[in-house]
């Protein structure tokens, strides 16, 4: 289990992990990917921070593409397609 997250139980791949203050995370697992999310940056820096020390893994930045689902990223949303 990632890092204390709580394992969704309707999906296998997908974690969730919340502080007191009512941020959290989203992890979801595929494979060998990871895609994450959160409402706090700290949290989010701090995960990937862990995760790059425990693991081989590279920060490809904002997600663009993930299993052959395009994500736009822009100042007025995001949009998934």
């Amino acid at each position: 289990m990632p890092l204390d997250s709580k394992k969704c139980a309707s999906d296998h791949g997908l974690y969730v992990k919340t502080n007191d203050y009512g941020d959290f995370l989203i992890l979801c697992l595929y494979v060998d990917d990871v895609i994450f999310t959160g409402s706090n940056l700290k949290m989010i820096g701090d995960f990937k921070h862990i995760m790059m020390k425990e693991i081989e893994m590279t920060d490809l930045g904002l997600m663009s593409y993930f299993l052959a689902i395009e994500v736009i990223q822009g100042d007025d949303g995001i949009f998934i397609h």
